[in-house]
Order: C-alpha cells, then structure tokens, then sequence
C-alpha cells in the first residue's frame, strides 16, 4: 500500500515540493535529500520508509498520514514557531540548501539534540518527571488523539510503562478502547504486545474480548515483527498468522555450503546464548535487513547522476550511542557479510527464535558473546570476502571505513534460497 501524495504535501525538514519518504517515528514526511541525513543518524533516531516503494501495513501508514496531517512536524519545531527566533538567527533548513553542512546540522539538531522541542520545567528529580508523563501517555491512549501521545513520547514518557495502580501498560489501555492508531504509534516506540497486566491479559487478549479483530490481528503481528521480517526478505513472503503459523524457515538451497565446521561452530554458539544476548543479535540482524533494504530502495529511486555520492549513502548501521562500542562494531560488522553469509545467520536466528519459542522456558546463560558468532560466521568465507588487513571488532568504524557491500538481487535470492514453511 502505498500513500498517494498531495500538492500540497512539502518535506518536514527543508519544506521542498514531493516528499517521497517518511520517518515513521518522527510523524512527518521528507524529501529525498532529507532523507539521506535521517538515514545516517540510524533508525534510533529515525526509521525512514519509502511513501511508494516500500510496503506498508495499512494502519501503519494511515498512523503517520494522521500525524502528518495534523502537525506533528510542530513538536519537533516548536521553538522555531516562536517569532523570536527569526530575530535570534534560527531558522530551519529550505530546499536551496546544501545537504552537507546546512541540512544535515538541521536535522541532526532537529531530531538527534531534539533542540527545538519544547522543554518542561527542570525538576530536581527526573524519574518522577517521566513517570508522570508515562501516566499521562497511559491516560491519553484511550482518546484518539495521536499528537498528543507523539508528544508525550518525545518529552520521555515510556511505552512499555506499568501503571503501578491500573496493573497495565499504555498498550493494553490502547487495545481496550480499540484505538489501532494508538497501537500503531506505541509499538513504533517499543510497546510490547505480548506484556500481561496484573490480571495475565496481554493487549492482544484486550483486542479480542472488545471485538477489535482488526487490532488483534494486527497486533499479533506486531509481536513477530522481527522474525516476519527477516523471512520476507528472504523468501517474499510472510507466515499466516490467522491460522496458526507464525513462523516461516527458508532452506538454503545449497545445503551442502553449511556443513563445515566454522558454520556448526557459529549455529552451536547461538544456540547456547542467553535469551536477551538472542534477542540483541536478533534486534542487530533486523536493523542490517532494513538497512540493506532501505539502501536497495534508495539506489533504485534516486537521480544517480546528482544524488547518488558518497554522502547520500549509508555503508553500515550508524552507531547507536546506547549500546556498548563491542555491540556497536559487531553491527557494523554485519555490512561486510555477503549475501550467503548473511542469509544463512538469518536462517538461523529464524530457526532459533522458533525452537525457543516452542521452548518456552528461558536457557542457561551462556558467557559467549554475541560478537563472537559474527565473527565466527563472517570467517567462514573469510579467504574469499574479507580484507585480511583490518583487525575484527577493534574500534567503532567510521564512514570512512567500509565500501557499500553489493546487495543481492532478486534473482539472486531465489537462487540462493528456497521457501519451505515451517
């Protein structure tokens, strides 16, 4: 599903004629040049797709026009509204502008340094600020009034807050009254729909028992996001979740390539991993996959005679300043592996999160480390596809480091993959 854009619709950031992407997080819409600097700040700061070019859940697009329609972009501006910071010299970016420096300063201030969002009053304790923030959020998901969410969530209210006294999150308010924007717009922050309140109910359940089949399937979805991911962009296709499978394992069809020990070495030590360590491998893969997809996009979009340089595109995962510099280089090192390297980790997280799924009890912790299956399975190959020069997992890379690694194409996929649900 793809939006169909108005005249009037104008980028978010510079103001230019035809937006065609949207950072879905953020509520607004952005022209390509924009987009390019939302791309490189990672998707902690902003998850960018295509208005035309990529799929959308339509509810989730329907979320960001509602957003975008009703202001949004003013949250992120609100400073700037304010006439006294003409006469101060601030001013957002417009179309004539560079990309590099004026746009991208812009932005990053914009979004990254969040310098133009209103600020409440400081408080000597600022727990207590997000908490009541997060009780607002819990309150105001009932309403259809998304902005104001959007607003909170940028000032810290949490989405997986528990209300101490309603025993529930904002998500199983949202699914209560039926407000699938709501949903849309929580989950985009991290909202958990498998979350039980005190009394064991999930918002999924919440769903179903107000007669909300669209939110419940909905958010049945949202919960194997991850896994739906990574084997659409395997296979091209997704499980179905109304009767009962939710999980799709797609077979490499050269089985005979995944056989050597480096490769049995790699799936033995993902498999002894904590849950959460699984989990952050898991999260790092899925960033990788929108990555290469995004970047899949853009080079097929863009003017390549005029956009299309070597700072419009993004090598690797940009470093997220919340995780450790270890987990920061193990992400960038996911750019580096090829096309089999990386769908045969895929097809193993796919094969793991299903065992631990059917599991259902967590695993003993392991001490290996995440980094070490990647490297372990970015070895593999290691004579044929990696630089024998650069030292593993020695510091946080820089754009400067790493040549955008070839994306396979279609066709190549097919003849990587098969498709075999399970």
């Amino acid at each position: 599903m793809s939006k169909r854009l108005r005249s009037s619709d104008v980028c978010a950031d510079c103001s230019g004629p035809d937006p065609s992407w949207a950072s879905v997080n953020r509520g607004t819409f952005i022209c390509d040049e924009c987009c390019s600097v939302h791309r490189s700040l990672g998707r902690h700061i902003s998850q960018v797709r295509h208005l035309k070019h990529t799929p959308w859940p339509p509810t989730l697009l329907q979320m960001v026009e509602t957003l975008y329609n009703n202001g949004a972009n003013s949250i992120w501006e609100h400073s700037l509204l304010d006439p006294a910071s003409i006469m101060s010299g601030r001013r957002k970016a417009n179309p004539q502008d560079k990309v590099h420096p004026n746009k991208a300063e812009f932005i990053r201030a914009k979004y990254q340094m969040l310098a133009f969002v209103h600020r409440l009053p400081c408080r000597d304790d600022d727990s207590v600020t997000a908490k009541d923030l997060s009780k607002q959020l819990h309150s105001s998901v009932r309403t259809g009034n998304l902005e104001t969410c959007l607003r909170l969530l940028s000032l810290g209210a949490q989405a997986n807050f528990f209300h101490p006294e309603k025993g529930s999150t904002p998500l199983h308010v949202a699914s209560k009254a039926g407000q699938i924007l709501q949903a849309e717009l929580l989950a985009v922050y991290g909202a958990d729909p498998g979350t039980q309140d005190s009394s064991g109910k999930t918002p999924v359940d919440y769903a179903r028992q107000g007669g909300h089949h669209e939110l419940a399937e909905r958010l049945v979805e949202i919960q194997y996001e991850l896994t739906d991911r990574l084997a659409f962009y395997l296979c091209g296709r997704k499980p179905d979740h109304k009767n009962g499978q939710h999980f799709i394992i797609p077979q490499m069809a050269d089985s005979s390539l995944d056989v050597s020990e480096l490769a049995k070495a790699a799936k033995k030590k993902l498999q002894s991993l904590s849950n959460h360590l699984f989990e952050e491998l898991a999260m790092d893969v899925y960033d990788e996959v929108d990555r290469r997809e995004t970047d899949a996009v853009w080079l097929a979009t863009q003017n390549h005679s005029t956009l299309v340089t070597e700072t419009t595109v993004v090598p690797f995962l940009p470093v997220n300043p919340e995780y450790s510099s270890t987990r920061n280089q193990g992400r960038q090192k996911l750019a580096r592996f090829n096309a089999h390297e990386f769908a045969t980790l895929v097809i193993d997280i796919l094969s793991d999160a299903k065992r631990r799924q059917q599991q259902g009890s967590p695993l003993s912790r392991s001490q290996d480390n995440v980094e070490l299956i990647l490297r372990t399975v970015s070895n593999q190959h290691s004579t044929e596809s990696q630089d024998n020069d650069q030292p593993d997992y020695d510091s946080v890379a820089s754009d400067e480091d790493t040549d955008v690694e070839t994306r396979a194409s279609k066709a190549h996929r097919q003849k990587l993959l098969g498709s075999d649900a399970n």
